[in-house]
């Protein structure tokens, strides 16, 4: 029976490997070889044998290294396991900016008032570019359309007077919206596709990829960027009109757009890759058949009806589901045009009112039939400016960002698990959908402890979202229907399984504030109330406050009592402003009741305190003791 030999696993190095092949062949081959020294051949070959468990070890150690986020170095080993966690990394970050769109219309009379004609409004649809006067080689996209018609909280069209006639009566008047545009130029590329592929890709080689714009097959069919081939379904905007909705277009001034579901078949991913280009990834739908045929529905099967199946004791082949369209489409006999954005980076950045270059764009007018000259003149009126500079552009992500990037993103793998994830993703909802302000989430509480029984007790995965909105003048209001409605759609996609969600309405308790103060000599009195004042209208900015957060009077105190030339303050008095008449909420508080050691509490149910007017609900006065 042959000797088992003792052999070590532990080495890792060229040092290691050799003392211990050289202690084997002292051990277990003593007289068949025994010269160690340095000009030996059988040295040279132990010396080999090492050099290549080295480099067999290393390699070993660096493979096992790269499939771990944390530790991870070759950057296509970094995007594969940042994709696989769900983040999307970035080779270049585009800048933003604000861009002031203008035109004048002329003026019409309606019911003996001079007012602006629509029919002269333009409508410039989404896709336009913006090109820097600058720096010609910047140009910004918008993926929204400019509609001067349409005016809400969420897209307010200004209406000024541009010019009077001879009658001083205005004969046009100048309109202007904002819209946000990212820096980035438009491109194209086209891919042919034969017959058909299970997840066939192509890629897009290009520099400085900002993202897809849109992607459509030579029969004008969509295709859709979804996170994942699994996902079906897409946000889908929808104009807030009664052909869309009949009971929810009337809140159109504040929620103009309305968040739908869209199942969409045609959907592919995207992944960059090391070289920095991007790889668009679709899915392996091939069969002709239906998807029921190969894929057994649920809803109709065992029923024993006569369009029922029998398949319950079938057995199907697991790669079945490989050649539906459960991860979409795959594209054939077709040519497919991308369009997308390149740019970004630090150049730009682009300054204060230098985009002022329509680039490309379809502008039309709202109404039909108008007068050729003042149509031209309309047209002529087009323009563009951003006050601000652009901001936000930069490098993409470097291998060290997508590796924090992706260990940040992933614990809630874009679900709402906590409550700040409901208000995070709550306060996300874009604006053009209605503007959420405030929000607050607890569990739903709204049968008392002392009434529950069996069968009216509250689920613990009932959650209560208060909410809040704001109307055009910028003042808390109460959320509209179509809001709702849309925010209920935007969570649906990002909730837990098991959490149902009650979207409630917030109150509001308008507060003013009364004072009065002892001045250290040689001070102006009007000057220093004048300061007071603009400290509480600073300290109860609306956008500071949240729901459910108290007054704490100290604090007050102190802030006036830090106002250059104040000595001392005889006064504070926080007062309850209500009535529907003069602007306020209709709920009355009892602000005394509710002050609890130099605290004023909010309301059980979910509140917010609100100083509306503070030109008229802070009043302060100079007293001499």
């Amino acid at each position: 029976m042959a000797e088992s030999k003792q052999i070590q696993y532990l080495n890792k190095d060229f040092d290691g490997f050799k003392q211990k092949l050289l202690e084997f062949a002292e051990i277990y081959y003593p007289q068949t070889y025994n010269d160690f020294s340095e000009t030996s051949p059988g040295l040279m070959l132990i010396e080999m044998a090492s050099y290549v468990g080295d480099v067999l070890s290393f390699y070993v150690d660096n493979q096992v290294q790269e499939n771990f986020l944390q530790y991870a170095k070759q950057r296509n080993n970094l995007l594969s396991l940042a994709y696989n966690h769900g983040y999307s990394p970035q080779v270049t970050n585009a800048s933003t900016a604000e861009v002031d769109v203008f035109q004048i219309v002329p003026s019409s009379i309606a019911s003996g008032l001079v007012q602006p004609d629509f029919n002269y409004a333009m409508i410039i649809d989404d896709g336009f570019q913006i090109q820097s006067s600058n720096d010609t080689s910047q140009f910004f996209y918008s993926s929204n359309k400019i509609d001067f018609t349409i005016s809400g909280s969420a897209d307010p069209t200004d209406i000024s007077v541009y010019s009077l006639d001879s009658n001083n009566q205005p004969n046009f008047y100048l309109l202007k919206k904002k819209v946000k545009m990212t820096a980035g130029a438009l491109k194209t590329a086209t891919f042919s596709f034969t017959s058909p592929q299970r997840f066939s890709t192509v890629q897009i080689e290009d520099n400085n990829i900002i993202e897809i714009v849109n992607v459509t097959d030579s029969d004008d069919n969509r295709w859709y960027e979804v996170p994942y081939l699994a996902q079906e379904t897409i946000f889908d905007e929808q104009t807030n009109i009664a052909q869309n909705d009949p009971e929810l277009y009337q809140y159109n001034e504040t929620t103009p757009y309305l968040l739908k579901i869209k199942k969409v078949p045609r959907r592919f991913v995207s992944r960059f890759k090391a070289n920095n280009t991007l790889e668009l990834q679709f899915g392996p739908g091939i069969s002709d058949s239906p998807d029921q045929e190969i894929i057994p529905n649920p809803d109709n099967i065992g029923l024993g009806l006569p369009y029922g199946q029998d398949k319950l004791t079938t057995a199907y082949d697991p790669s079945n589901f490989l050649y539906t369209k459960t991860y979409g489409l795959s594209p054939s006999n077709t040519t497919l045009t991308v369009q997308y954005l390149i740019g970004g980076g630090a150049a730009s950045n682009v300054s204060s009112n230098s985009l002022t270059i329509l680039s490309s764009g379809n502008v039309s007018f709202f109404g039909s039939n108008l007068d050729s000259t003042l149509q031209s003149t309309v047209r002529d009126s087009l323009a563009f400016t951003n006050n601000t500079p652009a901001i936000g552009g930069g490098d993409g992500d470097t291998n060290e960002d997508i590796r924090q990037n992706t260990i940040s993103q992933f614990p809630t793998q874009l679900r709402t698990v906590t409550k700040d994830d409901y208000i995070v993703r709550s306060l996300s909802l874009p604006p053009k959908f209605g503007t959420v302000s405030k929000v607050y989430i607890t569990q739903d509480l709204s049968i008392s402890p002392n009434n529950r029984t069996p069968e009216n007790s509250y689920d613990t995965n009932l959650l209560a979202l208060y909410l809040l909105s704001k109307n055009n003048a910028g003042y808390m209001s109460i959320a509209d229907p179509a809001l709702k409605n849309n925010l209920i759609t935007f969570l649906g996609e990002y909730r837990m399984l098991t959490d149902a969600v009650v979207i409630k309405d917030a109150f509001i308790i308008n507060i003013g504030i009364n004072f009065d103060i002892i001045l250290l000599p040689n001070y102006n009195n009007r000057v220093v109330i004048n300061n007071c004042i603009n400290a509480i209208t600073n300290y109860f900015d609306i956008d500071k406050w949240q729901i459910n957060q108290p007054i704490l009077l100290n604090n007050v105190r102190n802030l006036i009592d830090n106002v250059d030339g104040v000595q001392t303050i005889k006064k504070l008095e926080i007062i309850n402003k209500v009535g529907t008449s003069n602007d306020y909420s209709q709920y009355a508080y009892d602000i005394r009741g509710a002050t609890i050691n130099e605290v004023i509490y909010p309301s059980l149910d979910p509140s917010i305190f609100e100083l509306k007017f503070p030109s008229t609900d802070i009043n302060g006065r100079v007293v001499t003791n």
